[in-house]
């Protein structure tokens, strides 16, 4: 995964060069999501974490989400980085992809700005698109990273690199 070669004009990441503990960065790229046949989020005010060996996660502002098709979901996550996560289910009409989409309502100091930012996995929607291409879920299940042709692995979750699962 993430072998294909950058679009045109665009430099490539390694992510193994990603810090630790992560970074957050603002994105202005256009970021589309596409769930159960609906537009769930489209934006250009997203914010991305880089972390080592993993593609990046893009949050997405509140404002730019259709919050409607977002329903409260049971448990909970604890980052070390970030804290404490809730989960949400994308629902339409009687569809419902469960424990989908994610946010840290009270992050820690350092990822204060992600405060309730919406992230979800990538595998689980119809589609997700970062300046009109594409996105691979980052396998694993667990994560929700974002690989593209700007990304070059190998990727944490990824079975072909088990030193990094």
């Amino acid at each position: 995964m993430g072998s294909s070669e950058p679009l045109e004009g665009q430099e490539r990441e390694r992510v193994c060069d990603y810090p630790r503990p992560p970074a957050l960065v603002p994105s202005g790229a256009l970021v589309e999501v596409r769930a159960l046949g609906k537009l769930l989020a489209e934006t250009r005010r997203s914010l991305k974490v880089l972390e080592t060996f993993h593609p990046p996660t893009y949050y997405l502002p509140p404002e730019d989400v259709r919050l409607e098709l977002l329903e409260p979901a049971a448990g909970r996550s604890f980052c070390e980085w970030k804290g404490l996560a809730r989960y949400y289910d994308v629902v339409v009409g009687e569809r419902r992809l469960e424990r989908a989409v994610w946010s840290y309502p009270q992050p820690t100091a350092a990822f204060a700005a992600l405060a309730g930012w919406f992230a979800l996995y990538p595998a689980l929607m119809d589609g997700c698109w970062l300046d009109g291409e594409r996105v691979i879920p980052q396998p694993g299940g667990f994560y929700g990273g974002w690989i593209t042709s700007s990304v070059e692995g190998p990727f944490k979750g990824d079975p072909a690199h088990p030193e990094l699962i």
